[in-house]
């Protein structure tokens, strides 16, 4: 593996690492405290074509790889953790349609993404259907050359402001993922509804609206792939999503580690600076090592996957490791700053709270071992 960066590549870095410095990273509590989606940030980011880094430049793209998108991933979130999450929600549609849409499709729908005209999002999460994806229970059915959508998506990031959903649905609930079809919807379709935006413990500027099918109609012509073949699309996508769950949580991560450096440095306990002590500086090398760790296992995940490998497993080896150990950084980096780190005056609490997320969606923890496991075994009975 080779992680050398082009100049090209160098220069998306340099100024995604300017617009973090000078537009996210001053107004991320601003964003968090007052809660409303930030579509300022947004548009910005769609400006700099941030949006279409891995989309081919016939459909608006920069056509650029997935590595080039992952580091940005990181720096984006760094900065700004739910700017960052509509970063990575938004691939969620737009790499279904690129990796499986027709011609057509990707010029209807995908050069609006990958310029950021359009925002997008994934609905797969339902009340009985999260982990299981195979559990879908929307049902699709056919009504001459259209298929009318019946059910409800829960926790839909970008729900109600993004324009272009990729929904998994069922034409045959009874088959399991057999049925499984995708479909690609805009917003506005008749019969496709929102319904509430959930109170969470974090992110209260990151929509995770309901999305609510009453005979929604969706031209045929807009089956994504096949029709009985979206399982595939979910997991695919699901994988990618775990490669930006997981770099996601190293940008928190280490923005919450260089704030406890740096705070270290200042704070003056029994006449010394906190970083001369030895368990602080402890906890600094252990966040320092586990950042590292993740973001190495991440950037294989997004290595494996360009060079078109299997990458179910490191994508799901990167997605546990690198969430529980933004919590477990985030924590500690709390820890070094005291008292002053629980309060509002510093973003230690912000952080904490925003780091936990990492652990349950794309696939709680427990999934991801899961399917570690289930390749682990298969692997060896292979040799």
């Amino acid at each position: 593996m080779d992680f050398a960066f082009t100049e090209d590549q160098q220069a998306i870095f340099e100024a995604v690492k300017e617009f973090c410095d000078e537009e996210l990273k001053p107004k991320a509590q601003e964003v968090d405290e007052a809660g409303e989606y930030p579509w300022d940030n947004v548009r910005k980011m769609a400006e700099l074509g941030l949006f279409g880094i891995p989309a081919p430049e016939e459909f608006g793209g920069l056509g650029f790889d997935f590595m080039t998108w992952t580091v940005v991933a990181e720096m984006l979130s760094s900065a700004c953790t739910t700017s960052g999450a509509v970063f990575g929600a938004h691939m969620l549609a737009e790499y279904p349609i690129m990796a499986f849409g027709t011609d057509e499709q990707k010029q209807k729908y995908l050069s609006p993404l990958a310029t950021g005209e359009k925002i997008g999002a994934f609905g797969l999460t339902e009340p009985g259907a999260g982990s299981d994806a195979g559990a879908v229970r929307t049902r699709a059915t056919r009504e001459g050359d259209d298929y009318l959508l019946n059910g409800t998506k829960l926790f839909i990031t970008n729900g109600g402001d993004a324009e272009i959903y990729v929904i998994i649905a069922n034409v045959q609930p009874e088959r399991g993922a057999r049925g499984i079809t995708a479909f690609i919807l805009e917003k506005g379709m008749p019969g496709f509804e929102f319904g509430r935006d959930e109170r969470k413990m974090a992110y209260p500027a990151l929509s995770n609206r309901e999305l609510i099918f009453n005979d929604a109609r969706v031209p045929a012509e807009n089956i994504l792939g096949r029709e009985r073949r979206g399982f595939r699309v979910a997991l695919d996508t699901l994988g990618m999503g775990r490669i930006g769950m997981a770099i996601g949580a190293v940008g928190l991560a280490q923005a919450a580690y260089e704030a406890a450096v740096e705070y270290a440095q200042v704070r003056e306990q029994f006449g010394q600076k906190i970083a001369d002590f030895q368990a602080v500086q402890f906890m600094l090398a252990d966040m320092a090592t586990k950042i590292e760790a993740a973001r190495l296992l991440s950037y294989q995940a997004a290595w494996l996957k360009d060079q078109g490998r299997e990458f179910e497993k490191q994508a799901a080896m990167a997605k546990v490791f690198a969430s529980e150990a933004c919590t477990w950084v985030c924590s500690k980096a709390l820890q070094v700053h005291g008292g002053y780190g629980y309060t509002k005056e510093y973003p230690l609490e912000r952080y904490y709270r925003e780091a936990k997320l990492f652990e349950i969606v794309e696939g709680t923890s427990e999934i991801q071992r899961l399917v570690i496991a289930n390749r682990v075994l298969k692997e060896a009975q292979q040799k």
